[in-house]
């Protein structure tokens, strides 16, 4: 049976688990998001580049992209800043969705899979 790894670790969940090879997020929201949607967006990013780096891994290996916005209105505002963020080499598969999120200041919400 292969190790499970479990990165910032709460009594209701983990940010990040790796298995073999793969890495999963929780969803990840702004760390303040008292900010529009695309430095919400950006923070989220800046998130996402740490937990690959600390595993060893890079956006080049995302497998996968969930991505819930609480109004699809800031659809193009998101991608403004996913666009210059993603690598256009190996883009990951991506799901963009309309959802009510966890509080009302969250504008995004981001989750992925990733190999290491």
């Amino acid at each position: 049976m292969s190790d499970i790894k479990r990165i910032d670790i709460s009594s209701r969940m983990s940010q990040v688990v790796i298995h073999e090879n793969k890495l999963f997020t929780a969803g990840i929201v702004a760390s303040d998001p008292n900010t529009d949607v695309a430095a919400q967006t950006g923070q989220i990013l800046d998130t996402i580049d740490r937990y690959l780096a600390a595993s060893g891994s890079d956006k080049s290996k995302i497998l996968t992209a969930n991505i819930w916005l609480s109004s699809i209105k800031h659809y193009e505002e998101m991608n403004e800043v996913w666009d210059t963020w993603v690598d256009e080499s190996n883009p990951p598969v991506r799901a963009c969705v309309e959802s009510r999120l966890a509080s009302p200041k969250y504008k995004i919400e981001i989750q992925i899979s990733a190999v290491i």
